[in-house]
């Protein structure tokens, strides 16, 4: 960078009280990432027959890791997301968050044996397997992939959307301290500056907020761009069904993910679980929620009881999930049928997040 932009980059993410690598919250420092229980020289093996088609169901049973996944030498074709049918999409690799499924078609052939590698996020470790023609085989594991770094634009930061950051200390920026910001990612943002509740202004809950949130949905994610790779996106998946409601929304609920970086402290619209109301829906109603992330962390978010239909940028239905993810800089949003009477929770699947705030009562009553 040369002295002075690093000293400009290292001051702005100091005065955050931030770090570009943060990524995660518990690493392989602490954890042991395993495979159906296995930990990597565990070597868990799925045994196959060279010339037949292979399902493999992938899903994120951990409490706090994203994965990116990848079997080298072998294509995967994407056919479910969440126990739900997606027109077939045929990838290299893909990133799955905490509670999400999918289900890969893989046909290996000539080779006897493939390493399943799975790296976390933050590059800190990987869990991985073996399908081969018989157990006792393995193949090369590759090396992890670098540690990424967040960039503002990865936060949905524009020029000008620096004033909600740790209580309007970094508001008067002039572009000269931006050194370490994307320029080419954001020279040419337009998007509308994203209003935000009043709940947040002035929360010590809040250190952050999102001005220029966009979709993301064919991003393949930081750490994915442009790595050589097929990527799966979001974009990708279509299920294979039209929108099962078939409705128009009949209101939208927009809530912000909001936290804390260094106070660990996590919430919708700043307000944590033990002081937040329930969110109510009409028995039978179609609504549309979107979320909004204001943190720089990315957030896996699950409705229990009700099936969450991701809408594209235009408002179309794409796919039917369970858990969606909301990257930082993110705004996303689903529509939901509240089908299901009673009373539900509503939360980031990343434990301690949930633990920590990120959770809220849906009630569906008649």
């Amino acid at each position: 960078m040369g002295w002075s932009a690093a000293v400009a980059d290292r001051k702005m993410w100091a005065e955050m009280k931030m770090s570009p690598t943060d990524l995660a919250d518990v690493s392989g420092y602490t954890y042991t990432y395993l495979m159906n229980g296995k930990a990597p020289d565990g070597n868990w093996t799925g045994v196959f027959k060279p010339g037949e088609k292979i399902r493999l169901r992938f899903i994120n049973g951990s409490a706090m890791t994203y994965f990116d996944v990848r079997i080298p030498g072998l294509k995967m074709t994407v056919v479910a997301a969440d126990g739900q049918h997606v027109k077939p999409v045929a990838v290299d690799e893909f990133r799955i968050a905490v509670a999400e499924t999918y289900d890969v078609i893989v046909e290996p052939e000539s080779e006897q044996a493939y390493t399943i590698f799975a790296q976390s996020m933050d590059r800190t470790g990987y869990s991985r397997g073996t399908l081969a023609v018989r157990e006792g085989l393995q193949a090369p594991v590759p090396a992890v992939d670098p540690r990424p770094i967040i960039s503002m634009s990865d936060m949905g930061m524009d020029h000008g959307g620096m004033s909600g950051m740790d209580h309007g200390s970094m508001a008067g920026m002039d572009h000269g301290d931006m050194a370490g910001m994307d320029h080419g990612e954001m020279a040419g943002t337009s998007a509308p500056m994203q209003s935000h509740p009043a709940s947040e202004t002035n929360n010590p809950l809040v250190d952050m907020q999102t001005m220029t949130p966009t979709p993301k949905l064919s991003d393949p994610g930081i750490g994915l761009r442009d790595n050589g790779r097929r990527v799966l996106t979001y974009a990708d998946l279509r299920s294979t069904f039209p929108d099962p409601d078939g409705r128009a929304p009949g209101r939208t609920i927009e809530l912000h993910l909001t936290g804390h970086m260094e106070k660990f402290a996590w919430s919708f619209d700043g307000i944590k679980f033990s002081d937040a109301e329930p969110l109510r829906l009409k028995y039978g109603e179609r609504l549309r929620i979107t979320l909004v992330n204001d943190t720089m962390m990315t957030h896996t978010i699950h409705l229990h009881g009700m099936w969450s239909d991701l809408e594209a940028e235009n408002g179309n239905f794409m796919v039917r999930k369970h858990t969606i993810d909301i990257p930082p800089g993110s705004k996303r949003s689903y529509r939901v049928t509240a089908d299901a009477l009673g009373r539900w929770h509503y939360h980031c699947h990343l434990l301690f997040h949930m633990e920590m705030g990120m959770f809220r009562e849906v009630r569906v009553d008649e």
